[in-house]
């Protein structure tokens, strides 16, 4: 099994900034995709961003130029810099990541438990 830790969710006045973590613990064989997505209340999860393992990246376009990405294979870990935060981004934050475990196996999607980001005055 994998598991997945997040880190850094919080309350934050619109323009400011918050950096989430996620890391990745467990029979991990290899992970190829890690990835943040949110879901607000009465809203569908959607995407934010995610990184594969060789670094192509993938953002959604409410984010584009204020959201950053970044993964350290070596500690299986994912960040996400937040800048210029605005109300429209308070939501639930999850870490993603699609990963073979120890012993084989396809590639699956795990999920962390969520962490809570508030962007209000």
């Amino acid at each position: 099994q994998v598991q997945l830790v997040e880190s850094g969710g919080g309350l934050v006045q619109p323009g400011g900034s918050l950096r989430l973590s996620c890391a990745a613990s467990g029979s991990i064989f290899s992970i190829y995709a890690m990835g943040w997505y949110r879901q607000a209340p009465g809203k569908q999860r959607e995407l934010v961003a995610t990184i594969t393992s060789g670094g192509w990246i993938n953002y959604a376009d409410s984010v584009k130029g204020r959201f950053t990405i970044s993964r350290d294979n070596a500690k299986n870990t994912v960040y996400l810099q937040m800048n210029s935060l605005k109300p429209g981004d308070t939501a639930v934050y999850y870490c993603n990541a699609e990963a073979r475990t120890v012993g084989g196996g396809p590639y699956r999607n795990y999920w962390g438990q969520g962490t809570q980001v508030t962007v209000s005055s």
